[in-house]
């Protein structure tokens, strides 16, 4: 018998979905969409920070440059990988949002001793967020 439904490989579902209703199925995808959607916002936000920064500045201003291009390519990452449908495991998807999630927070920290950068932190911070909600469904 074929593999078909939410568990079926290369769905884009979680295989550990077997039985769902309706309104979880709808849950997960507007999750999935809203931490895809921040993880945009977050990786915009994140590279228009680092390319504000001097790169000869101060070893305080390498570190938000160097954070915040780390953090626009996990995002990116991230939303691609929430975006295609792709053959990525449950498990896989959970460790890539997870990571995500690290990050963000790592770079909102980073950000946040920096003037001017509020926006880019409060962007990581939502992203975070988004994938914390997201990391929820797949509960």
């Amino acid at each position: 018998m074929a593999n078909t439904g939410f568990g079926a490989i290369g769905s884009g579902y979680p295989q550990s979905v077997t039985s769902t209703t309706q309104q979880e199925l709808f849950q997960f995808l507007e999750d999935r969409f809203a931490c895809a959607l921040a993880c945009t916002e977050c990786a915009r936000a994140c590279a228009l920070r680092a390319g504000l920064v001097d790169p000869d500045g101060t070893e305080e201003q390498e570190l938000v440059r160097r954070k915040g291009i780390m953090c626009a390519e996990v995002c990116d990452a991230t939303c691609r990988v929430l975006s295609e449908q792709n053959r990525l495991d449950e498990a896989g998807m959970r460790i890539q949002v997870e990571w995500c999630r690290t990050v963000c927070l790592e770079c909102a920290h980073v950000f946040d001793r920096q003037p001017g950068a509020e926006d880019g932190a409060k962007a990581c911070r939502e992203c975070a967020q988004a994938c914390t909600d997201f990391l929820d469904t797949l509960n």
